[in-house]
């Protein structure tokens, strides 16, 4: 895969989803229509935008790999079972935050290799000035933060604080809580908890700015992958909640994912609350 990605490559790509961005934030700065999909969730010009701009943007660059968007997503298993390696992406993630104008909402790109996440672009264009804020990450090679299209920070995950220290940050759904979630929360340490749309609650993670985030509620594959991709270049992991094994995509005819567990790394403190918010 990092024959592949070459960093002029990451380049062009991360150009092309800031330039996504712009032309969603076209639509956010005006008054926009919203319709509601099949299934309640909300849709916007917006989405439709982001979807044609990022196909096009991959489909450009690399002809050869398959592109599977939410808003183009009926595409059978049994021909999505031979793909090796395609590109995964949520056009606009967050499009609840993004009707209610708070700026959590982001553009993802992910490419998957054999079911793993191996490189990720997480871009929130109304998160700064300008160019917004991007995370990116590259299996094996790092993770990084950029502001406004300057310089890429390096990023990584960080240690649970001990028990005599500060409190744990927890981040939680903006829009989306649930019951396993609240008992989670109630069997851990002292902690407190930070509220944000998007994929961006698994960006706070990976970059040390947080340090748990169950998602004990319902997601799909494309929600997580590029930012999984992000968490686990930055050390961490994105665990399936039942059995602690790492989130893999293209697995089966849904793309639900099961209920999981973003962390910097696995501590029997918080291993123990989740058994017990799951019972």
């Amino acid at each position: 895969m990092t024959d592949f990605v070459t960093v002029d490559f990451r380049a062009r790509l991360l150009e092309g989803v800031r330039s996504a961005g712009h032309e969603v934030m076209a639509i956010y700065q005006r008054d926009f229509g919203v319709e509601l999909k099949n299934d309640a969730s909300p849709l916007t010009e917006a989405d439709v935008v982001s979807h044609h701009a990022l196909v096009d943007l991959l489909r450009s660059i690399t002809p050869e790999v398959p592109v599977l968007s939410e808003e183009s997503a009926d595409i059978s298993f049994e021909a999505r079972q031979s793909w090796g390696r395609y590109w995964l992406i949520d056009p606009l993630d967050g499009t609840k935050e993004f009707v209610k104008k708070n700026g959590e909402f982001t553009l993802n790109v992910a490419l998957i290799e054999d079911g793993v996440p191996v490189f990720g672009i997480v871009h929130a264009p109304a998160l700064g000035a300008g160019a917004g804020t991007t995370w990116f990450g590259q299996q094996n090679l790092g993770a990084w933060k950029q502001f406004d299209g300057g310089q890429p920070t390096p990023i990584a995950v960080r240690e649970l604080p001990g028990v005599n220290h500060e409190a744990w940050k927890i981040v939680g759904s903006r829009s989306h809580g649930s019951d396993e979630f609240e008992a989670f929360c109630s069997a851990l340490p002292e902690h407190e908890r930070v509220s944000m749309g998007s994929s961006l609650k698994l960006c706070l993670v990976a970059e040390g700015a947080a340090d748990l985030y169950p998602r004990l509620a319902p997601t799909c594959e494309w929600d997580t992958a590029a930012a999984q991709a992000i968490v686990t270049a930055a050390g961490g992991s994105v665990l399936n909640a039942y059995t602690l094994a790492p989130l893999r995509c293209n697995q089966q005819e849904s793309f639900l994912n099961p209920f999981f567990v973003v962390c910097g790394q696995q501590d029997e403190r918080w291993i123990r609350a989740l058994k017990e918010s799951l019972n």
